[in-house]
């Protein structure tokens, strides 16, 4: 027990040392790898460290997702950040704030719990219809995912590889429920979200005021990604687009922290 309560104060305390100026973030590659739901987890987490003012590299990698501590079942991206290695939006926010950098310090219990709720909202609905969009819809699979997620490999392990990442994307959907969907289902929830972040934006800059949370990161990676990625059958972004308020949202937020669309 002495040594179990050793090793979590001594990791309690590295923890708590400074944001080290040499975090990496580690991706597949932008041009010709990265598929839609990973490239709006990667954004959500960029746009989140920016909002924190905490310095760090993206590095990118063909074999990122094994990389990554949980494999194949664990979302990217993930950064090392000194000795630590976390994976996922989440837990990347929750690192950070052990290191004293937390954007909802002038939020209440309430507003707090509100936001966790949202949160839960936007990372469930956007990843699944986004994995759904990509893996289910055989348009998009065959002319755009597979193409993708092959691109590192040679035949015919190309094959092999692209089939073990459809399977796994299929069980998670179905755990979640989301694989005996109809498209239009599909369109439905995210048609809905939409209409919830709409209206808990209302007329401000960001959801809670003037000042960004993680919710705004994370709602910006997702949207933002669907908008401004092409596919045969893009009815996810012809969906989003149609919230003027959510488009304007995204597009000052890029214009703030990022400049990708300048």
């Amino acid at each position: 027990m002495a040594q179990v309560l050793k090793q979590l104060a001594q990791e309690e305390a590295i923890a708590r040392e400074p944001w080290p100026d040499d975090s990496l973030l580690y991706q597949p590659f932008d041009a010709e790898q990265i598929l839609l739901a990973e490239q709006a987890s990667c954004l959500a987490v960029k746009a989140y460290l920016k909002m924190c003012k905490l310095p760090f590299n993206v590095r990118s990698s063909a074999n990122a997702e094994f990389m990554s501590p949980g494999g194949r079942m664990t979302k990217l991206p993930f950064i090392k950040a000194g000795e630590f290695v976390i994976a996922e939006f989440e837990p990347i926010v929750s690192f950070i704030e052990t290191k004293g950098t937390k954007l909802t310090n002038h939020l209440d219990e309430d507003e707090k719990d509100d936001l966790r709720a949202y949160l839960s909202l936007v990372e469930n609905i956007f990843t699944n219809a986004e994995l759904y969009l990509t893996f289910m819809d055989d348009e998009n699979y065959h002319q755009v995912t597979s193409m993708r997620y092959g691109s590192v490999y040679p035949w015919p392990l190309k094959a092999y590889q692209n089939g073990i990442k459809r399977r796994t994307v299929i069980k998670q959907l179905n755990v979640y429920q989301w694989k005996d969907m109809t498209l239009k289902e599909v369109v439905d929830k995210v048609e809905k979200c939409c209409e919830a972040l709409t209206e808990r934006l209302g007329d401000r800059k960001y959801f809670n005021g003037d000042l960004p949370t993680e919710l705004d990161a994370i709602t910006f990676g997702h949207i933002f990604t669907i908008l401004t990625t092409k596919l045969p059958n893009n009815i996810l972004a012809e969906t989003v687009n149609r919230f003027d308020k959510l488009v304007n949202f995204c597009a000052n937020i890029d214009k703030e922290f990022f400049r990708i669309s300048s």
